[in-house]
């Protein structure tokens, strides 16, 4: 994907700074640090020769990896928790995502502890119920970093536009507006919750807009059979309503 040229805008939104100190991520507990970001070397040549010899002889560090030719070398992070930013585009969810039809990923992240629960435990939800599932429980696995770029901002368009892009039930045009956002290079878009009045979230378009996070603590959602009504906060040790 070639870079976009010093100081060239997006039409449409605005770039505006984001400067979070503390920018949260939750996902899945099950998923695992990816082992080959997690230890490769900060030297860029270095890391491109681990990774194809890496490739080459091993069928599980393949899947590990994931599609790396997704995220162009200079753009690419390593080191110690480079994987929870990794991750997300190299194992692109094919169902898509707001700002993505399923052909490219993004790093989500909110900027509180509660927008991310309410934003998670909603697609959480969404999963849950159209798989069918009986009640279960989920460990989530809760990461902080920071964000400090300039990221093209939902707000900045027209309020008609902004109504499209955050429709509650449809991601048709946002998943355009994302498209269209990740072909000119963009870093990345800040958006308004969908599920959390107040509340902001960013999706970073490529692996080095964020910080490195670091987990921040464990989270169990309970769904009972038709909703997440409440979760568990390990670092709390309580349940929690919703």
């Amino acid at each position: 994907m070639p870079r976009a040229r010093p100081g060239l805008r997006v039409r449409g939104p605005r770039l505006r700074r984001v400067r979070w100190k503390q920018a949260w991520r939750i996902i899945a507990s099950r998923y695992p640090p990816i082992d080959v970001f997690e230890r490769a070397s900060k030297d860029p040549a270095a890391q491109r020769a681990l990774i194809a010899l890496e490739q080459l002889t091993n069928p599980r560090l393949r899947d590990e990896a994931g599609e790396i030719a997704l995220v162009p070398p200079e753009r690419r992070v390593f080191g110690a928790g480079a994987s929870y930013v990794m991750a997300p585009f190299t194992h692109v969810n094919p169902k898509g995502s707001r700002f993505s039809s399923g052909a490219y990923g993004l790093y989500y992240c909110a900027e509180s502890l509660e927008t991310a629960i309410v934003e998670t435990v909603f697609h959480f939800q969404r999963f849950a119920r159209e798989s069918s599932d009986p009640e279960r429980y989920e460990d989530m696995r809760v990461l902080v970093g920071a964000v400090d770029h300039e990221i093209h901002d939902v707000a900045t368009v027209s309020k008609q536009r902004v109504a499209s892009i955050m429709d509650r039930d449809s991601y048709a045009d946002s998943q355009s507006f994302g498209a269209d956002l990740r072909e000119r290079s963009s870093p990345g878009v800040i958006y308004p919750s969908a599920r959390r009045s107040g509340g902001e979230c960013v999706g970073a378009l490529w692996p080095d807009v964020v910080g490195i996070p670091k987990q921040e603590r464990h989270l169990k959602y309970h769904w009972n059979g038709e909703r997440v009504g409440r979760y568990f906060d390990y670092s709390k040790d309580q349940w929690i309503g919703l």
